[in-house]
């Protein structure tokens, strides 16, 4: 039997490393479980894709130490501006504007490029006494009771633990095998996103442009380059991503403008479907989902508002039966006891008494899987 951690984690994207490291902070062991090689995790080649951090997920990554790390090649935004209309037609002359000058701690957000904050993170896991990483290594089952957690690898080895976190993305094969089914629908949308080189500086302006087909957001990169995520109706994002990276560029002109002068394509183009996806529990025995693996939206096509999962029907029961709204989404976010289950204690040297672990990782996954 291999030696037992207090997490097993499966998934080492963001918010599984992020989740371990916060845990570690507690007191708590974590093995980390990803299916991809060290090496295609740690690319060093930029490849398009970047993150908006909110000012929550920036004092996440100060908490766990990987900041700093960061920090020197991330892009303060500055400034928002949110404005509509249509292509080639130009925005709106009304807009909202949103400035970092009227709160009190920094920038409304900073951009940190994938290749960079998944670097930083396989660092700082690397250095944790705490956690163990173990890549290209496929969980193939899971057993959850009240007596602890296992999950059995591909290779046959079997790793005990007292809590199963899947941090395994929207197709989480450790929901599925805790029978955890999820609800929702598409929205008709696909987001277009690459990034771009422009001839003048963007200021540390981030802007919102609505609409009718769907948002266009440009976010600054450091230097003179911006994040892009377009979105257009399905069959009209299919068609522009199958255009040659001139003819994809002549179809973002219009609808980006001229403001930042001749813009140029920086590094590979994806395609997102866009739509709402919630699993309809959290937890289940010895079993949490992370927070960015249980849930995903985006905008509503016709307004740029979220939609309400609320207002969603369970499925299967009609008006007459008196059905309440779908609120499987309105704790999302906060980790539920896991039923039957005591709360985990763990003594560590310097923590005086016995801490509540299992409120602990309420706090800490809830906050590592904002990242």
């Amino acid at each position: 039997m291999s030696e037992q951690s207090d997490l097993l984690i499966v998934g080492g994207g963001l918010n599984g490393p992020a989740l371990a490291l916060a845990a570690a902070r507690a007191g708590l062991s974590s093995t980390v479980i990803d299916a991809l090689p060290r090496a295609e995790l740690e690319g060093a080649r930029f490849d398009g894709r970047a993150y908006a951090l909110a000012l929550a997920s920036v004092r996440l990554l100060r908490a766990i130490s990987v900041w700093d790390a960061v920090a020197d090649n991330s892009q303060p935004m500055l400034d928002i501006k949110v404005s509509d209309g249509r292509a080639g037609e130009g925005p709106s002359p009304f807009f909202l504007h949103f400035d970092h000058a009227e709160i009190e701690e920094g920038p409304m957000g900073h951009m940190v490029e994938d290749r960079y904050l998944r670097r930083a993170l396989l660092e700082a896991v690397e250095a944790a006494p705490q956690v163990t990483v173990i890549n290209e290594a496929q969980v193939v089952a899971q057993q959850c009771g009240p007596e602890g957690a296992s999950v059995t690898l591909a290779s046959g080895e079997v790793l005990h633990g007292r809590l199963v976190v899947g941090c395994d993305g929207k197709r989480s094969g450790t929901a599925a095998r805790a029978g955890i089914r999820r609800h929702g629908w598409g929205y008709g949308q696909t987001a277009l996103v690459c990034a771009i080189a422009h001839e003048k500086p963007h200021e540390g302006v981030a802007h919102q442009f609505f609409m009718p087909p769907g948002p266009l957001a440009i976010l600054p990169l450091p230097g003179n380059r911006s994040s892009i995520v377009w979105s257009e109706r399905d069959a009209t994002a299919q068609a522009i991503n199958a255009l040659p990276d001139g003819d994809y560029l002549a179809a973002l002109r219009p609808r980006f403008g001229d403001f930042l002068g001749e813009i140029t394509l920086e590094g590979a183009r994806f395609t997102y479907p866009l739509g709402l996806s919630i699993c309809e529990r959290f937890s289940d025995w010895r079993l949490a989902r992370g927070w960015g693996c249980g849930a995903w939206h985006a905008p509503d096509r016709r307004t740029g508002a979220e939609r309400r999962p609320a207002r969603r029907r369970r499925p299967g029961a009609g008006a007459a039966g008196g059905a309440r709204p779908w609120r499987g989404h309105r704790r999302a976010g906060r980790a539920a006891p896991l039923p039957g289950v005591a709360p985990l204690r763990h003594r560590h040297a310097g923590a005086g008494d016995g801490h509540d672990q299992q409120a602990v990782l309420e706090r800490q996954s809830t906050a590592a899987c904002h990242a």
